[in-house]
């Protein structure tokens, strides 16, 4: 998946917002002020996605372009090179998930 693809499908989710809180190059998307998404814009490109530890692991032995989340918690986060071998199916389907696990974190007033 490309860059500007992966940027446009996070923007896509509902209520998503981006901003860049650490530096000029690693963009931000939330959702309800929590963060589902980190995109480094310089190259290599990556994306920090937060995934269920158990599938985390799967996803880390099935495929070379993930690893343990770069400064994130090991446990929770992958980073995920942009390298254009992840199937833009794979690739969606992990930022849902994404996601789904920071909405389902929400205060229920929210």
């Amino acid at each position: 998946m490309q860059l500007q693809t992966v940027i446009d499908y996070c923007t896509s989710r509902p209520g998503s917002t981006q901003e860049f809180p650490f530096d000029d190059t690693t963009l931000v998307f939330k959702i309800k002020g929590k963060m589902f998404a980190l995109i480094s814009l310089d190259e290599p490109h990556r994306i920090n996605l937060k995934c269920d530890p158990a599938y985390a692991l799967v996803l880390r032995q099935q495929y070379p372009q993930v690893r343990p989340g770069y400064h994130m918690n090991k446990k929770h986060w992958n980073t995920i090179e942009l390298d254009g071998t992840v199937t833009d199916e794979n690739m969606m389907q992990w930022i849902d998930d994404s996601y789904e696990l920071v909405i389902r974190k929400l205060p229920e007033k929210d």
